[in-house]
């Protein structure tokens, strides 16, 4: 009993007619003809009665049909897990990260690690806002991103991956680098340095100030965070930015952090793809690297 004896057994049980299932299995009447036979051969049984130039299933072919449905099945999806396999080796995985984690020291050990596992594996980075790389992804411009939450398409799975608190930072001899935490009014009377338009952690910060009734003086959008860091450490403004992206500069003594008063909203680091039953190896194995690393 071979696979493509089967799948003809299938195509005329699916059209009742040998000819149009020859069409179906691109192969002559006669060899369509011929597989039943040694089928019906092997099996020892009639797995087809016609009647009247018309073609019935009998019980024991009914029967096979099932079991072939089951084969048939688990051996395509057999096939396509080795090809996936071998995609994964040599195949491409494009990720989008939002400008508040593309300074992240996770992302580089995620991609090393990933690299040494799929060594001839093609990885592609872009940055971007969170609007746009979800943009992205459902144009299939990219497969999976790293973005700030919440994400509204009904079309993406999102997951959690760190949660954050938002922090204003400034040089440590700032006027109010020696407070407990800063208010709306302080903050709206000083320069400040935000992340762009468009991604969900300036979103934040701009409902915020909204709610506080305070009209924030944004003398810089900046899409990189090291920018926006770097331009604080230079005494250019203030900046709201995700406690863990300072974490290294307020350690060294470069930065100072402050809790903003008021402002109870966490952000929230998540990872995108499309929705899909299916989800390819070399992704899969990205998504638990981000689960590993940013646990």
């Amino acid at each position: 009993m071979e696979f493509r004896q089967l799948r003809t057994l299938l195509a005329i049980a699916d059209t009742r007619n040998f000819t149009r299932a020859a069409e179906r299995v691109h192969l002559t009447q006669a060899a369509v003809s011929a597989q039943i036979k040694a089928l019906e051969t092997e099996t020892g049984v009639p797995l087809f009665a016609r009647v009247n130039k018309k073609v019935f299933l009998t019980e024991a072919g009914e029967l096979l049909v099932r079991r072939a449905e089951r084969l048939l099945k688990a051996h395509d999806e057999a096939l396509l897990a080795l090809k996936e396999l071998g995609d994964a080796e040599k195949g491409r995985l494009r990720v989008g990260t939002a400008s508040t984690m593309a300074s992240n020291d996770q992302l580089p050990l995620i991609l090393a690690e990933l690299k040494r596992a799929y060594p001839k594996a093609h990885l592609v980075v872009r940055r971007a806002t969170s609007t746009e790389i979800v943009a992205q992804i459902l144009q299939n411009d990219l497969d999976i991103g790293l973005v700030s939450l919440p994400v509204e398409a009904s079309d993406i799975r999102a997951e959690v991956l760190q949660r954050d608190r938002l922090v204003t930072i400034m040089q440590p001899d700032h006027a109010l680098a020696h407070q407990r935490n800063i208010s709306p009014t302080q903050l709206a009377a000083e320069p400040l340095i935000l992340g762009e338009q468009g991604g969900n952690t300036r979103r934040l910060i701009d409902l915020f100030f909204e709610k506080s009734g305070v009209r924030p003086e944004v003398i810089m959008e900046l899409g990189s965070m090291t920018s926006i860091k770097r331009m604080v450490e230079h005494g250019l403004g203030l900046s709201i930015v995700p406690r863990s992206s300072v974490r290294e500069e307020t350690k060294a003594g470069k930065l100072t952090a402050l809790p903003v008063r008021g402002l109870k909203d966490y952000w929230e680091l998540g990872l995108v793809s499309l929705k899909s039953a299916h989800v390819p190896p070399l992704q899969m194995a990205f998504k638990k690297l981000c689960e590993k690393y940013f646990d």
